[in-house]
């Protein structure tokens, strides 16, 4: 958190469960985004929004002069304000009810964007990773209506940058394009093919 700080970068932090221990103590820390896994239901985000946000927004517990606000004094009300205007809430559509309750997650005010989770999504649908199948696609096509009939900013993380230009055209605002990891995987599968190829090549 601090080296994004430093870098005047915003900070989105993906915690690990819906409780308020969770949400409270990213926010304290000086996340400016959260993303909640597996948001299912209307009241569910309700209850997020609830723990992320100051009065009269919700019902954080006040935790002034810390991290988040970079420890500086200033009248309550003003702070209150300022954290509860620049939090942003990624609510991850991962299940099968998260899609069926789509609109009225995207409806409610504190949620910024709805996040789809595509291989939680397909296995709670009951077709792993099964992207091209005709019931991911009505899923996929019904949260990004739920979007749009909110305003609501709409994310997925992306394997190739052909599939993010897809996604984008097709609704998607807020791209995540793939992980270290995968990065770096297959730039060296990528390298050792092309080096197995030209090797080949010569002996023959």
């Amino acid at each position: 958190m601090r080296y994004f700080e430093a870098a005047q970068l915003p900070a989105i932090v993906r915690v690990p469960s819906k409780e308020y221990h969770h949400i409270a103590r990213a926010m304290d820390m000086g996340a400016e985004g959260l993303m909640l896994p597996m948001v299912s239901t209307a009241e569910e985000a309700r209850q997020i929004v609830h723990a992320m946000k100051y009065h009269p927004a919700g019902g954080r517990g006040v935790a002034l002069q810390v991290a988040h606000d970079r420890y500086r004094p200033g009248a309550v009300p003003d702070k209150f304000a300022v954290a509860n205007n620049r939090s942003t809430l990624f609510c991850q559509i991962e299940t099968a009810a998260g899609v069926e309750n789509a609109d009225e997650i995207a409806s409610i005010e504190g949620v910024d964007a709805l996040w789809v989770g595509h291989f939680d999504l397909s296995v709670s649908l009951g077709i792993p990773g099964e992207f091209d199948h005709p019931e991911f696609k009505r899923a996929i096509d019904r949260t990004i209506a739920a979007c749009r009939n909110h305003g609501k900013a709409l994310g997925r993380l992306v394997p190739t940058v052909e599939l993010g230009v897809e996604l984008y055209r097709a609704g998607f605002d807020f791209i995540c394009y793939s992980g270290d990891v995968w990065v770096l995987h297959n730039a060296l599968a990528e390298a050792i093919t092309r080096l197995r190829e030209g090797v080949q090549a010569k002996r023959s």
